[in-house]
């Protein structure tokens, strides 16, 4: 889930050409995963999580020759209720220990836009790994004001059923599928 989207937009950002792949970091502070389910029909719930780590490999030549990587410890989500964080955490879910990882690993890159594109990748969830698809848009891609480097900001969204990664507990009821929304910022490598 976790950021997932840079590799992708960065290929149809209008930067300047590279003779190589160039590094790119994700910004923890300005990175986000929100999801959402509905729970028994009476509510959307919503969940976040963020700080991320996370590098991207971007070959202006050759985008689908890009490449990201993402991970977040279980243990970073905010739920904003703390018996439902620990409900989450307990067995009946996650089970999470402290050092439990999320992690995203692309596998491919499909141009679908000028600023749009599907990243596939390897998806890693309580101790499952499953291939998603997220479908990524670039917000926009310059010099930011303050740091004054090259920067980048993505949205992305997919759809993920928790009972794929082992996380099913009173689905239908509380919906199996889970909405994901993912913003992201990256600045290049020093």
């Amino acid at each position: 889930m976790k950021n997932l989207t840079l590799a992708a937009l960065l290929s149809v950002a209008p930067l300047a050409a590279f003779a190589e792949a160039e590094t790119y970091v994700l910004d923890a502070s300005h990175s986000q995963v929100v999801f959402t389910y509905n729970h028994l029909g009476y509510s959307t719930t919503y969940g976040m999580f963020s700080g991320f780590d996370g590098t991207i490999q971007f070959d202006q030549e050759d985008p689908a020759a890009s490449s990201v990587e993402v991970s977040f410890p279980v243990k970073s989500m905010l739920t904003g209720w703390e018996a439902r964080f620990d409900h989450f955490m307990s067995g009946d879910f996650f089970d999470a220990a402290d050092d439990e990882m999320v992690t995203f690993t692309s596998t491919g890159i499909e141009v679908t836009g000028e600023n749009t594109a599907n990243i596939t990748g390897d998806l890693t969830l309580n101790g499952v790994t499953k291939s998603v698809v997220l479908d990524a848009t670039l917000n926009q891609q310059g010099d930011h004001p303050m740091e004054g480097k090259p920067w980048a900001g993505f949205d992305a969204t997919t759809t993920l059923v928790r009972s794929d990664y082992n996380l099913g507990m009173f689905a239908p009821y509380v919906s199996d599928e889970v909405q994901v929304m993912i913003s992201i910022e990256a600045m290049k490598a020093d």
